[in-house]
């Protein structure tokens, strides 16, 4: 079965290596060809001696963990993805024939000599283009882990014939949850945002909008334990499922957004690329896009959050089934 793993760059820093190069690397016991491993078992004692400093057994369980990830779990034919130096982009290819571990010279500016030949697409794809769960996965501090969100990825790329193949009966989760979302009216809507921005850990979450006043309706400040604190203006609003936000609906929330903030809109429905494109534009606010089947994924990660009045008037059940 095809896998698909993400091999981090030192937070973007060698990324452009990795592409231009046609690998992934990394860095551990730089010293020592490790073509001959076959096990993980093998690894321990190598790795106490390149890294004597490391005496914590889950420190040292942890590392080993990757790099025999990276030497015996990635196969040829896998997907790798490695995020770009700008986090809202993910670069992704696929490794080469086995074998394909070199034990490089590391003589074109990055110095992780452990690589895995890869042949990268030329199109990047775009982080917020994927399911909560995909983006949370993403953001792990491990260097080298698999993605369990497989299928969604591989159908993303194009490979849907990779996938999990299954003989049960369709059936759309999202679409099943929307419709009842839908049920809400717009001042409902925007109520159910609010109290979503504050289960995600957003302080003095308010709801300020008007019915149709295409500004601001909800705002809130997210404070990371002390280290920084933003603002944010968000946009909720409910389109009919299949429909498309505009990229000139996106600018109109950009124009309500004061010095210093960020932006969020939030809809059922989803985005056209030019609106992706205006949400992220250089020299303006940032605003992140959160489409309908992203807005589920935050309902079932924070569904016990949710006032119960909202959970009986959506007539869900936790996992968001009907009840």
């Amino acid at each position: 079965m095809t896998g698909v793993f993400c091999v981090r760059a030192e937070f973007g820093s060698y990324t452009k290596h990795f592409v231009e190069g046609g690998y992934v690397a990394i860095g551990w016991m730089g010293q020592t060809d490790l073509s001959s491993i076959t096990s993980k078992e093998e690894l321990y004692p190598l790795y106490k001696r390149a890294h004597p400093k490391d005496t914590s057994n889950i420190v040292i369980g942890q590392q080993v963990g990757q790099i025999a990830r990276f030497l015996l779990e990635i196969r040829g034919g896998d997907f790798v993805i490695t995020p770009a130096a700008d986090t809202e982009w993910l670069h992704y290819g696929r490794v080469a024939s086995d074998p394909s571990y070199v034990f490089a010279k590391a003589d074109d500016g990055c110095p992780y000599r452990h690589r895995r030949q890869v042949s990268w697409e030329p199109k990047r794809i775009k982080r917020a283009d994927f399911s909560v769960p995909f983006q949370n996965t993403i953001r792990s501090s491990l260097t080298v882990f698999a993605v369990s969100q497989r299928d969604e990825f591989l159908n993303a790329v194009g490979y849907a014939d990779l996938t999990t193949k299954t003989t049960s009966p369709q059936y759309d989760p999202y679409r099943v949850v929307l419709e009842q979302v839908l049920q809400l009216d717009d001042k409902e809507f925007e109520i159910l945002v609010g109290h979503l921005l504050t289960a995600l850990g957003f302080e003095g979450s308010e709801v300020t909008g008007k019915t149709g006043d295409g500004g601001v309706d909800a705002t809130g400040e997210l404070n990371v334990a002390n280290l920084a604190k933003v603002k944010v203006f968000v946009q909720a609003k409910r389109y009919q499922l299949g429909s498309k936000v505009s990229s000139s609906t996106v600018r109109q929330l950009r124009q309500a957004i004061p010095f210093g903030g960020q932006g969020a809109f939030i809809t059922t429905a989803d985005f056209q690329k030019a609106a992706a494109e205006v949400a992220l534009e250089p020299g303006f606010p940032r605003i992140g896009l959160v489409n309908g089947r992203q807005l589920v994924d935050l309902l079932v990660e924070h569904w016990a959050d949710i006032p119960g009045e909202f959970r009986e008037r959506l007539k869900l059940k936790p996992g968001l089934v009907l009840a």
